[in-house]
Parts: structure tokens; sequence; C-alpha cells
């Protein structure tokens, strides 16, 4: 099961069919993997808050994975994301909201099933999971350079 929250509204006037895309985002990443899955779509204030208290990291951030113990299976963990930083970082890098939004929902989905980019090896093989994963989903690789003199990348 996938939950998608929205605290702050103002995600739903950025993306009417938010629900939708995080559902969708989150079923694809989760592929054939049982478990349950809740995402929050709040504000920068709220990630903000979460970010200090369970990184040590004084800034609000894209979006952030708590992967849930294994006692509380079927539960994988919770996922919080920012409204005001993924849209600032999708004006940025050229594209819309909806596809940043579904990039950082796999993205977090794979940080829920244990993948990781700390080193440069599991980065690699993280990010080709997510543009295999994105494609299936017609979102371009956010991982390719954004030109501006192009439009979107």
């Amino acid at each position: 099961m996938i939950e998608v929250e929205i605290e702050d509204e103002a995600w739903t006037a950025a993306v009417p069919d938010a629900v939708a895309v995080v559902e969708r985002a989150a079923a694809v990443a989760l592929g054939a993997v049982e478990g349950d899955v809740v995402v929050l779509l709040t504000d920068d204030a709220a990630v903000h808050d979460l970010n200090l208290r369970f990184r040590d990291r004084d800034r609000p951030t894209n979006v952030l994975s708590f992967p849930a113990a294994e006692s509380a299976a079927p539960h994988l963990g919770d996922l919080v994301l920012a409204l005001g930083v993924c849209a600032a970082e999708a004006a940025a890098q050229g594209k819309s909201l909806a596809d940043h939004l579904t990039h950082l929902t796999v993205h977090g989905v794979l940080h829920l099933l244990g993948r990781d980019h700390v080193e440069e090896v599991e980065a690699e093989a993280m990010e080709a999971e997510e543009r295999t994963l994105l494609a299936s989903l017609g979102v371009a690789d956010p991982y390719r350079p954004h030109d501006p003199a192009h439009g979107n990348a």
C-alpha cells in the first residue's frame, strides 16, 4: 500500500495530480516488493525541522527517507518531501515539478529498499536503476546535465 498525505496544500496547486504522481512512481520503484510506504508532501520548514532532528543538518532538503525497522513489516518506511526545495530544484534544472517529484519519489523508495549512494559504486548503481525506472515512466534522465539553451533536458 502506498499512502500519500498532503500536509501543505500548495503541493496540490503546484502539481494537481501529486497523489497519482507519487503513487505511480512509488509503485514502479517497489516493483514486486510487497510493503507499505507513507509519503508526506509538506513544506520546507517541516523538512528543515526533521533534517535537523534526525540528520543534524540545519537546512531543508528535497526528500528525506526514513526506513522502518524490520519488526514494522510490512511497513517499509516513510518519505517526506519539501515543496519549496523541490520546486526550486525543478526550475533550476529546467524540468517540470511533476517529473522532479517522480524522480525524488523513486529515489526515496530505493533508499527504503536499502539502496544508497555514499560510495561511488553504489551511486552509479542507484543512478542507473533510477534512470531505468524513470524511463519506464516517461521521465527524462535526471542526471543528464541541463542545457538551458535547449529547454527541458
